[in-house]
């Protein structure tokens, strides 16, 4: 594998990446906070959620465009997926410690408001699959466990759940880096320094 970026450049290309990062994260958080306040029955939505990867896949796409712009527009695939994995993760934890915090202190009745919208949900999706009664009530009782994490996660819940994003982030930009890779060619003219 070869590699276009010095050790100096690499640096400055993982500042411009965590930056991008940190960006990223604010949109999300803006999006976040707008649509709780605006339309908080908006957030158990399915098509909220689709709305949102969509966005998230665009700003992927965009941030990471900016970045290889920002790097003379040539990486390799090596350095395209670190970059772009380093960008990712520090993205969904500060969103995740953003969230959680907000759920926690902030505004506590965020967590209740999604909670009772999970088990509403969940309780619809288990009547159309059952009308045994035992069986959704074991449904919605396995679901107010799963949910108490996710509102209310401890110490080692929150890390299992970066770990978990962690491997769907690497996988994403594996899929990234192969899609925005691109060598320098090997007859391009060379720009002499003076």
């Amino acid at each position: 594998m070869t590699t276009n970026l010095n050790s100096e450049e690499k640096t400055k290309v993982k500042r411009i990446a965590i930056t991008n990062a940190f960006l990223w994260a604010v949109i999300n958080i803006i999006i976040f906070l707008l649509v709780y306040y605006a339309a908080p029955t908006l957030m158990a939505n399915p098509t909220f959620g689709f709305i949102t990867i969509a966005i998230g896949i665009g700003l992927a796409i965009y941030f990471t465009l900016d970045l290889r712009k920002k790097v003379g527009g040539y990486w390799s695939f090596r350095e395209a997926l670190g970059n772009i994995f380093l960008m990712f993760f520090v993205q969904v934890v500060v969103y995740t410690i953003f969230t959680t915090a907000f759920a926690k202190w902030i505004e506590p009745e965020y967590a209740n408001m999604m909670r009772d919208a999970t088990l509403n949900a969940t309780t619809k999706m288990a009547e159309t699959f059952s009308s045994d009664q035992e069986v959704i009530d074991k449904m919605i009782e396995e679901a107010e466990k799963s949910i108490e994490k996710q509102v209310n996660p401890g110490f080692m819940d929150f890390v299992q759940g970066l770990a978990i994003a962690a491997i769907f982030y690497f996988i994403g930009a594996l899929i990234f880096a192969a899609i925005f890779k691109r060598e320098r060619p090997v007859f391009a003219p060379v720009e002499e320094e003076q």
